[in-house]
């Protein structure tokens, strides 16, 4: 099948990341949710057009980040608005649109698992953020597969070596071991240049023995020729049982070909009261670079980071160089007797860790759906410990927060920017971990806050969209109904300000003079 031919003027080809693009989750691999970016809109309102460049419909559920990266917006949703009468049915959804005005360029419309709804679930689509790096964009699917894909689509051709696309698009439940076009016989979809070119695939459950619960969503980080990842590795369809007792929970996957290299071997698993949730960041102490990654089991712990891969078929162990329990007086062990236990429990880190300066910021405590309603925002400071090849992590301070939270800390300025679960946005001093706001909002928080521009940007549950100034002082600068849900954190890249709802992106900025 020959693709049908494109022509470069017709996209934007160039896959050269821009200075103010934002090709991956948060600040220059320290997850940290603040932008360099100015001459942000602080309101907007998409009924009247004002401050609006354009907006692109989504699916009904968008729980993934927008990323902007070489002309190009990627973000993940479902298929509930399909963009293509040949893509039917619930699938996973990951799209490509040309940042100036939002059309699709392409699309990867994966089908989903069916042999248990709380590895696929329905409705949720692709969760995890993409990660760009020059031509190649990695994502973590809804099958719990992680994908290499070539920026340009199939527009370029079929670049391998994974040239399967038409047996992957077509539905089925699980791929074998070594994924092989006979699935293509049995009614595959026709390719065409609107579709993703998949350049690798890594089946998480068969490669790395893990069992992904409700929805994969881990954002890659990327450091060096290695891809560092939460395997999404959690309890069964009761909620009291781990399926994959000896899963790893953070593996590592050479960049260049998709084989699994290297993986965590603390034992986690049984100790994880729901999933691992959240996705790995990197800090720099004394010109080290480590791993920084919050399991399952609510520890956040410290690797050394891979250097070399290794012999063909040999996967290594990573090294642990500290950890630091948010909540060392929960349980650890039988941990599943506490589910549904509003009172007491283990705790749990959904966001991600964030390191500046040799702090680390970190949210975390009793599980959103089936934990204790209890949950803080704190501080350790990483320090080099008597052992030279070892540090430790010293808790410099404890915030409460309410009830649970999602949210990944935003640190700027001396102050610490976090939502959580009790529909309220926080302001703390990051020195001292003393409150210098709160402000009530009438819905949950799931999205991170945004600083950029000297604004905090943040979306509720119910569908608010709040601006606020970032400063000790609090002042609203603005508030909208969406009416729509929001999951995702805002995004700014090249001077504008990307907000997804669960069915609509919006493309936020000033008038071009």
């Amino acid at each position: 099948m020959k693709l049908p031919a494109l022509l470069c003027s017709a996209v934007t080809c160039s896959a050269t990341t821009f200075a103010a693009d934002q090709p991956q989750w948060g600040e220059a691999w320290s997850r940290n949710m603040v932008s360099t970016e100015r001459g942000l809109p602080d309101s907007f309102d998409p009924d009247a057009g004002r401050n609006l460049k354009w907006t692109s419909a989504l699916g009904g559920e968008t729980h993934s980040t927008p990323i902007v990266a070489g002309g190009r917006v990627f973000i993940g949703t479902n298929n509930d608005a399909p963009r293509d009468p040949r893509i039917t049915g619930d699938r996973g959804i990951l799209l490509c649109l040309d940042e100036q005005d939002g059309r699709l360029i392409w699309q990867l419309a994966a089908p989903k698992r069916t042999e248990d709804q709380y590895f696929d679930w329905p409705k949720a689509g692709i969760s995890s953020t993409a990660t760009v790096e020059g031509e190649r964009v990695f994502v973590v699917g809804n099958r719990g597969d992680v994908l290499c894909l070539d920026v340009q689509g199939l527009a370029n051709g079929n670049d391998g070596p994974f040239r399967d696309e038409a047996a992957y698009f077509t539905p089925h439940a699980a791929p074998p071991p070594a994924f092989t076009p006979v699935l293509a016989s049995a009614g595959a979809i026709e390719l065409g240049a609107t579709d993703a070119d998949i350049v690798w695939m890594l089946d998480l459950p068969s490669a790395a023995g893990v069992w992904p619960h409700d929805a994969a969503h881990s954002s890659i980080l990327v450091h060096g020729d290695f891809l560092y990842l939460n395997s999404g590795t959690g309890v069964d369809n009761t909620h009291r049982v781990i399926r994959t007792p000896d899963a790893p929970s953070l593996i590592v996957i050479e960049k260049a070909t998709g084989r699994l290299v290297a993986r965590d071997d603390e034992k986690i698993a049984p100790r994880i009261f729901h999933s691992t949730w959240s996705s790995p960041s990197l800090m720099h102490l004394n010109d080290r670079a480590i791993i920084v990654f919050a399991a399952g089991d609510g520890i956040v712990r410290g690797f050394e980071p891979l250097t070399s891969s290794p012999p063909a078929g040999e996967v290594r162990m990573l090294k642990k160089v500290w950890s630091y329990d948010i909540d060392p007086g929960a349980p650890k062990e039988e941990v599943h007797r506490f589910t549904g236990n509003k009172q007491k429990g283990p705790s749990n880190i959904y966001g991600m860790p964030v390191v500046v300066s040799g702090r680390l910021y970190v949210a975390g405590g009793g599980d959103v759906f089936w934990g204790k309603n209890e949950a803080w925002l704190k501080s350790a400071s990483i320090e080099r410990s008597a052992d030279a090849g070892a540090f430790v992590a010293r808790e410099a301070w404890s915030y409460p927060l309410g009830k649970h939270v999602l949210s990944t800390p935003a640190v700027h300025d001396g102050l610490v920017f976090i939502a959580d679960d009790a529909r309220t946005v926080h302001c703390v001093d990051a020195s001292t971990g003393v409150a210098q706001w709160a402000h009530q909002t009438k819905g949950d928080f799931w999205a991170s806050p945004l600083v950029a521009d000297g604004k905090v940007f943040i979306g509720t549950r119910k569908g608010d969209f709040w601006v606020f100034r970032a400063t000790r002082e609090k002042t609203v600068l603005s508030t909208l109904d969406l009416k729509s849900p929001i999951s995702a954190t805002a995004t700014a890249a090249n001077r504008v300000l990307y907000v997804a709802t669960q069915s609509r992106l919006f493309a936020i900025a000033l008038p071009t003079p």
